[in-house]
């Protein structure tokens, strides 16, 4: 049972994502996300500029004038999220990971099912939290805004890759999947390239700019949000800084070439972007580039 103010930030956040999930948004994702396959429909006359390739030449022998095949597309389709709800998630200066992995999975949950698409939920941590098997409908996507709104993570750490084999275990069909994330654990590299050979993946990585840089300051004292590990860093030291830089850069580039060479999507999201915004233009740039 969710309380009474539970229940206003999951209607809110449904409300602002239904409101932002314009024609606009609907008909780029789409685009982009087009069905996987084709189906027959019927036989017409061949037109001038049709494609000769579609002529029926047993139909067009049949009538002693030419006949080409008409193919529907497979619109419909099932799609995934595999939410990160590790306690890394609770980190945020304007607004926490979690709260923006919400956002983002509430907006790509309407515009799926205004596609007529069925939508699934996996959260994990480094195990898994909830599952959600996939249907249609605004009152399910309802139910999966609340589930990561309300939900309490039974564990603080991170294991993306047994979120992918239990994955694999219910996607009986070939799917779309978001793999939603801040990317912090590694060795998930081998289950992701099996998982991506059956089906369609997009790597979401939502990181507060605060992340990929030390400022410069005095001693503070860091606090490890998943393992608690605790460290007294010296922010005063320029080579510390500058190491923790080029670490980072290393991290995003073996990232970015590992997705790469598995043909995944990925995007790289800020806490501090608009999400309908980055969505857009990820559409736009998926969609040129089928």
């Amino acid at each position: 049972m969710l309380s009474p103010e539970l229940l206003k930030k999951v209607e809110a956040l449904s409300i602002h994502s239904r409101r932002r999930v314009t024609d606009v948004f609907v008909g780029e994702y789409e685009s982009a996300f087009r069905g996987r396959g084709i189906e027959f429909e019927e036989f017409r006359e061949y037109v001038p500029g049709d494609d000769v390739r579609t002529i029926d030449w047993n139909v067009t022998a049949r009538f002693d004038r030419p006949f080409v095949k008409v193919f529907r597309e497979e619109r419909e389709q099932t799609i995934f999220f595999l939410v990160d709800v590790s306690a890394s998630l609770d980190f945020g200066r304007l607004r926490t990971k979690r709260e923006a992995v919400s956002e983002l999975s509430a907006l790509l949950a309407y515009a799926a099912i205004k596609s007529n698409d069925k939508v699934g939920l996996i959260l994990f941590s480094d195990q898994i939290e909830r599952y959600i098997a996939p249907k249609k409908g605004r009152a399910h996507v309802w139910g999966i805004i609340a589930a990561l709104l309300s939900h309490k993570p039974q564990s603080r750490g991170t294991n993306v890759a047994s979120a992918l084999e239990f994955f694999l275990k219910v996607a009986h069909r070939s799917t779309t999947c978001f793999l939603i994330s801040d990317f912090l654990g590694t060795g998930f590299e081998r289950a992701l390239s099996v998982a991506a050979v059956r089906h369609d993946f997009v790597a979401i990585r939502v990181l507060d700019a605060a992340e990929k840089f030390l400022p410069a300051g005095a001693m503070v004292e860091f606090v490890g949000l998943e393992d608690g590990a605790q460290a007294a860093i010296d922010l005063g030291s320029g080579r510390l800084r500058e190491n923790f830089l080029k670490a980072n850069q290393l991290r995003d580039s073996q990232l970015t070439k590992g997705f790469r060479s598995q043909k995944i999507d990925f995007l790289d999201l800020s806490l501090e972007q608009d999400i309908v915004d980055a969505l857009l233009q990820y559409f736009l740039r998926r969609e040129k580039a089928r």
